[in-house]
């Protein structure tokens, strides 16, 4: 896992808050059924020297609304902080 150097202020695939991205370059697996942490994560394909690879972008409970949805939260200058 990676994290890149200048990740955005918003989530490029849901555009609202999220509190830390990482990227992927290997296989992943996600479960948040039992996640107290986060409620939704966002998949951006991306590259880096020509390999695949994949963005996250981990949503907090608070970003998002009961049903998954965007929240009324604003994004933090810099997330993860």
């Amino acid at each position: 896992m990676d994290v890149p150097d200048e990740p955005p202020v918003e989530c490029p695939v849901c555009e609202t808050a999220y509190d830390s991205v990482s990227v992927h370059d290997e296989g992943v697996m996600v479960n948040l059924l039992d996640n107290d942490r986060y409620r939704r994560v966002c998949f951006e394909p991306t590259s880096r020297g020509g390999r695949a690879m994949l963005r996250f972008y981990h949503h907090t409970h608070e970003q998002t609304d009961a049903d998954g949805e965007q929240a009324d939260v604003p994004a933090d200058s810099e997330p993860g902080g």
